[in-house]
Formats: C-alpha cells, structure tokens, sequence
C-alpha cells in the first residue's frame, strides 16, 4: 500500500500561548499545562503502532514529540520544515501591541493576505504552505504503509487542514487548532492529503487553548 497514516499534533501550552504573543521562530519552551498536555498526549498514543515521529526543532514542539517517543519507543528526528511560521518583527509582541504600532499590518494579516511578509525576515502564509507541503511530501513519502506522528504548531496544522481539505489560505477558519489534541490524515502519492479526524481533545480533561490568529 502507497497509504501513509499521519498523525499530527500542535506542541503543547506555553506562557506566550496565554499571553496571545506572538511566537513564531522564537524557542518558548512549555508551560506547566502544556507539559501535562503533553504527557496526555503520550499515553493516548501509547499503544498506536508508530514507525517515526518528526518534529519542528523548536523547543515547544520538540519537547512535546520527545513525550510522544517516550511512550511509544518510535524513533524521532528534529524537523527545521516543520518550524511555525516566521512572523519577523511581530515575534516576542502581542496581538494587541501588533495592532496599535503596525495597524496597516495588521490588518493584512487579519485579512489573511497569502502574500504579506511581516517585516525583519517574516514568511507569508503562501511560503509557509509551500515550505509545509514540501516538507509532508518529503516526509510522508518515506512510509508507504505506515503511519507516522508529526508534531508542530498552530501555524502548520491550519496549513495541513487546508491542504486536505482544498481550502484556500484566505478561507475563514471553522475548525479548532487546539494545543496537544490528535490530529488524523491521510496522505498518497497521487492525491496528496486527505482528513480522517481533527481536533480530538478526549485525552485532555481541561480545555486547551486553541490557536485564534493563525
């Protein structure tokens, strides 16, 4: 079979997550909830049969995948691809601070605008998708037949949503990019991804914070 399973999660809750600062490339490393998501998340995956995890190489997500490796005994590989989004300037500000010193900006940003580049080394939503894709296409190619886990950010899993749902980067976003849920897709070589489950949260017995301005 040329089928790989994915399972994708978001990192786990940092301090920035609650404060709504933007985090982007920057190395925040997990709060105490979001350690606790991230052991949920490892016991909830404990007896998947996994064949490898890949992880962005930030700290957040790298901590949150080594749970994962943990408890299933699958080999993980640090993945720079699977990096956030580089939001330049805007990283280590708040959503509110973004919007009273840079209103124009934000405003594209609000907008969803696929080519705006934040300033100071930023990527735009149409370069985060290709980065993503490539690095799924890469990734997913390796294991025909075999399902492997990908932990990343919020950033990430709303590009792999839209890619297995043909959404495009300027259409509203209805579902939830929730921190340590359980993710499902699948992936081929001929049709790329398609969804089998989003945004499961069962393994977490208190609300997870969910990505709003991705």
């Amino acid at each position: 079979m040329h089928v790989t399973r994915i399972i994708a999660i978001r990192h786990g809750e940092t301090a920035w997550n609650v404060d709504t600062r933007i985090q982007g490339h920057l190395d925040i490393p997990l709060n105490d909830v979001g350690q606790w998501q991230a052991q949920q998340a490892a016991k909830a995956l404990a007896d998947e049969n996994i064949h490898a995890i890949y992880s962005s190489d930030l700290a957040r997500a790298f901590a949150t995948a080594q749970a994962v490796a943990e408890a299933t005994g699958a080999s993980l590989t640090p993945c720079p691809e699977l990096r956030e989004r580089s939001f330049g300037d805007f990283q280590g500000r708040t959503f509110a601070q973004i919007e009273a010193e840079s209103p124009e900006d934000a405003l594209r940003w609000r907008k969803r605008d696929p080519d705006f580049v934040p300033a100071g080394g930023g990527e735009s939503l149409t370069m985060l998708r290709t980065r993503i894709d490539a690095a799924v296409n890469t990734l997913a190619g390796r294991h025909p037949g075999e399902q492997i886990v990908l932990v990343a950010h919020g950033g990430v899993m709303d590009v792999l949503y839209r890619l297995a749902t043909r959404l495009d980067l300027q259409a509203p976003r209805t579902w939830q990019l929730t921190n340590a849920a359980i993710n499902r897709l699948l992936w081929t070589p001929d049709s790329g991804l398609s969804l089998v489950g989003w945004a499961d949260t069962q393994h977490l017995n208190q609300s997870s914070r969910d990505e709003i301005h991705s």
